[in-house]
C-alpha cells in the first residue's frame, strides 16, 4: 500500500493484520497479545495477570485529560480487572500556554483520582506541525487469572446487554469540538449543552458498569462503548 490508500481513522483491519501477523512476537508468558478485536494485552504474573492498555486522544480537545483515563480505564475493566497506574504521552503545539498544559494535568489528576488510579509517568512536548493537543494514555492494570473476560470469549446464545447508550461518546464530542458550527446550523444551545454533558451523564466511563455486571452474572465478553 501506498500513502494514497489511507484514509483518516483506524488502519484497515485486513492490512493491520497482515502486520501482526508479521511483526508481532511470541511470548510464552503473554496470554493475550496483540490481535483483531482485543484492545489489551495481557501478561502472565505469576500469581495473577498483568493488563496493559494504550489509546490516544487525537480529535477531542476539551477535556482530553478526562477522555484520556477514561478510555484507557475502560479497556482494562472489560477485561475484569481493575485500573491500577496511568502514564500519559503529551504532544503539544508551539505557542501552547501554560495555562492550557496545567488544564490538562488538572484533568488527568482529577480522573485518575475518582477511579483510584495513580498517575505514574510519561512524557511532554512541544511538538512542530501540530494544531491540537494530542493525549496518548498508557494504563496498567491487575486481574486476578480466573476473572479474565476477552472480547473473543463471546458465545453463540449469549445475551447482548448495552449498559448506557448508543453513541455517547461521539455526540458529547461533536456537541464540544463543533459546538459554533452545530449552533449557526439551527441546533438550539440547550440541546447543544446537554449533548455535551453525555461526557459525564450517562458518561463515557464503563469501569463501574463492568464491575457490577462481572458481579450479577457469567459474563463471556465485554468490549467498551
Amino acid at each position: 500500500m501506498n500513502r494514497a490508500d489511507f484514509t483518516p481513522g483506524k488502519l484497515p483491519q485486513e492490512y493491520l493484520a497482515l502486520l501482526l501477523k508479521a511483526h508481532a512476537q511470541p511470548d510464552e508468558r503473554v496470554v493475550v497479545g496483540a490481535r483483531i478485536g482485543e484492545d489489551a494485552a495481557v501478561i502472565d504474573m505469576g500469581t495473577h495477570y498483568l493488563i496493559a492498555k494504550s489509546d490516544p486522544i487525537t480529535f477531542a480537545t476539551d477535556q482530553i485529560g478526562y477522555y484520556a483515563v477514561q478510555v484507557n480505564a475502560n479497556d482494562i475493566a472489560t477485561r475484569g480487572g481493575t485500573p491500577r497506574w496511568f502514564l500519559a504521552t503529551l504532544l503539544l503545539p508551539e505557542q501552547t500556554t501554560a495555562t492550557l498544559v496545567e488544564e490538562i494535568f488538572a484533568q488527568l489528576s482529577s480522573a485518575c483520582r475518582a477511579l483510584g488510579i495513580t498517575l505514574i509517568g510519561g512524557h511532554t512536548e512541544i511538538t512542530y506541525g501540530l494544531d491540537r493537543p494530542i493525549l496518548s494514555g498508557h494504563m496498567l492494570g491487575e486481574v486476578a487469572k480466573e476473572a479474565l473476560i476477552t472480547t473473543a470469549g463471546a458465545r453463540v446464545g449469549d445475551s447482548v446487554f448495552l449498559s448506557k447508550g448508543i453513541c455517547v461518546e461521539g455526540t458529547s464530542i461533536i456537541a464540544r469540538e463543533k459546538f459554533s458550527e452545530l449552533l449557526q446550523q439551527g441546533f438550539s444551545e440547550a440541546f447543544l449543552r446537554q449533548a455535551q454533558q453525555f461526557l459525564f451523564t450517562p458518561g463515557i466511563g464503563v469501569v463501574r458498569d463492568a464491575k457490577i455486571a462481572r458481579e450479577l452474572a457469567p459474563i463471556h465478553s465485554m468490549h467498551d462503548p
